[in-house]
C-alpha cells in the first residue's frame, strides 16, 4: 500500500528503526531519535544500494517520489544514481573551494607581505565591501565579463569612479592568479577596456600665487580653534611634508637641538620595495628657527603624548586626517582652493618660480625620487647644507608675506 502524507507526518519513533514503504524502492526511514529520512533502494551491477533523497518534511512525499523517478530514469539508461550524486557533491565542493572570494583571499594572503600594510588593508576592505557581496560565492571559472562589469558599475553609481577603476585592476589580478593556479581560463576583466567611465585626474587644491598665500598665512596665525591644529597648519606651511607624515609626527623623531626632524622611512609614502631597501633610514627635514619656536610652544601641551599632534579625544592616537581640512574650511578656504596636500604644491611652485631654488633641492626635500647623473638615489643627507638654507629662506619668505612684504609675481604671470 502506497504511503500517504498523513502517515509520514504522524509516524512516531520507536525503539528500533521503522521503514514505511511507498513502492518502487522508495521508503521513509523513521529513527528512534525521531528523524525521518527518505531512501531509495535499488540494484546496480548486481549489488543492492541505497540512495539518500533528503529528510521529511523538508522533502515532501511528492518531491521524494519525483527524485525516485529521476533515479529510475538514470538506472534505465545504465547509470548509477548514487555515483551521479557523489559526482554532483564533489562538483559543488570544488565550486565552493574555487569561488571568487576563496581565490581572492588566497591571492591576498599570498601577496600582502609584499605590499604596505595600508595597501593590504584597503585592498581586502574594498573586496569585502564592493566585490564579495555580489560575486564572491560564484565559481571563478563561471564568471563572465558582463557580470564583473555589473559589479564595478555599482561602485561607479555612487560616484566612486576611481575606486571602480582600482577594483577592476584588483579583480584582474585575482583572475590572473586563478589562471596561473589552474582555476580559470582567462582574465575576465581584459574585455572591459573602455567600459568604465574615464577617471578625470584632479590636482590637489593649492594656493600657489604669493598674493593668495599671504592671506592664508595670516588666517592661520589668527585661527581661533584648537591650538594643536593651529600649530599643525603653521608647520604644514613650513615643512611641506605629506599630511599623513605631519599628523603622525612623534616627539622622539624631533631633535630641537640639532634642528632636525627625522621621519622613519616606514611612515613615508614610498613603494614598499624602496622602504625595504632603505630600512632603518629616515627622511630628514631641517627645522628653521620659526619651526623650532612653534614646536617649543607646543611641547608643554602635547609633550606627554607620543604624538606631536594627538587627537583631541585621546593622546594615544594622532589627530584625524580631517583636522587640517576642517580648519581650512572654517577659515573660509573652499575645497577647490586649498587642501592639506596643497602646502607641498605651494612650496614647490614658489621656491622654484619665485625664489629660484634649484629644483633638485626642492624635489629631495619633498621626498621625491631624485637621482644623480650616474642614476644613484641621493641619500638622506644629500645637499643638506643647501636644504637647511632653503628651509630658512622659505620660512623667512613666509614671514615676509604675512607682514606685507612686496610680492614677487610668478614668472608664468610675467608679460
Amino acid at each position: 500500500m502506497a504511503l500517504t502524507d498523513a502517515k509520514a507526518r504522524n509516524a512516531k519513533p520507536g525503539e528500533k528503526q521503522v521503514k514505511l514503504f511507498d513502492g518502487d524502492g522508495l521508503f521513509l526511514l523513521v529513527t528512534p531519535a525521531g528523524g525521518k529520512w527518505w531512501r531509495f533502494k535499488y540494484r546496480f551491477g548486481g549489488k543492492e544500494k541505497l540512495l539518500a533523497l533528503g529528510t521529511y518534511p523538508e522533502v515532501s512525499l511528492a518531491d521524494a517520489r519525483q527524485r525516485r523517478e529521476d533515479a529510475r530514469k538514470l538506472l534505465a539508461n545504465g547509470v548509477d544514481p548514487g555515483a551521479v550524486k557523489k559526482a554532483q557533491k564533489a562538483a559543488r565542493a570544488d565550486s565552493d573551494a574555487n569561488s571568487f572570494e576563496v581565490v581572492a583571499r588566497e591571492w591576498h594572503e599570498k601577496f600582502k607581505d609584499s605590499w604596505s600594510p595600508s595597501h593590504a588593508h584597503v585592498t581586502i576592505t574594498r573586496l569585502e565591501r564592493d566585490i564579495f557581496p555580489w560575486m564572491g560565492k560564484r565559481p571563478i571559472s563561471e564568471i563572465e565579463p558582463p557580470e564583473v562589469l555589473g559589479v564595478l558599475q555599482r561602485i561607479e553609481s555612487r560616484g566612486a569612479a576611481e575606486t571602480a577603476r582600482r577594483m577592476k585592476i584588483v579583480c584582474g589580478q585575482v583572475f590572473r592568479y586563478a589562471v596561473a593556479t589552474g582555476r580559470a581560463k582567462r582574465d575576465q576583466t581584459a574585455d572591459l577596456k573602455g567600459a568604465l567611465k574615464p577617471v578625470i585626474s584632479k590636482h590637489m587644491a593649492a594656493l600657489t600665487d604669493p598674493k593668495d598665500v599671504a592671506p592664508l598665512l595670516r588666517a592661520i596665525d589668527d585661527y581661533k580653534g584648537s591650538f594643536v591644529v593651529k600649530c599643525a597648519l603653521q608647520l604644514a606651511a613650513l615643512f611641506f611634508v605629506r599630511p599623513g607624515e605631519l599628523r603622525a609626527a612623534e616627539w622622539t623623531e624631533i631633535d630641537l637641538e640639532a634642528a632636525e626632524w627625522n621621519i622613519p622611512i616606514e611612515r613615508m609614502k614610498l613603494p614598499l620595495k624602496t622602504k625595504q631597501q632603505r630600512k632603518g633610514q629616515s627622511h630628514l627635514v631641517p627645522l628653521s628657527q620659526q619651526a623650532i619656536a612653534i614646536l617649543r610652544a607646543l611641547h608643554p601641551l602635547t609633550g606627554c603624548s607620543k604624538y606631536v599632534f594627538p587627537s583631541h579625544r585621546t593622546l594615544l592616537r594622532p589627530m584625524s586626517d580631517n583636522a587640517i581640512l576642517s580648519a581650512l574650511r572654517r577659515m573660509g578656504f573652499a575645497k577647490d582652493e586649498m587642501s592639506g596636500h596643497g602646502f607641498r604644491a605651494m612650496a614647490r611652485t614658489i621656491l622654484d618660480e619665485v625664489l629660484r631654488v634649484r629644483p633638485d633641492f626642492i624635489e629631495h626635500q619633498l621626498a621625491h625620487a631624485v637621482r644623480d647623473p650616474n642614476g644613484r638615489a641621493y641619500n638622506r643627507t644629500a645637499h643638506l647644507a643647501e636644504r637647511r638654507k632653503m628651509m630658512t629662506t622659505w620660512a623667512n619668505y613666509l614671514d615676509g608675506l604675512k607682514t606685507g612684504a612686496k610680492v614677487i609675481p610668478l614668472k608664468r604671470a610675467e608679460g
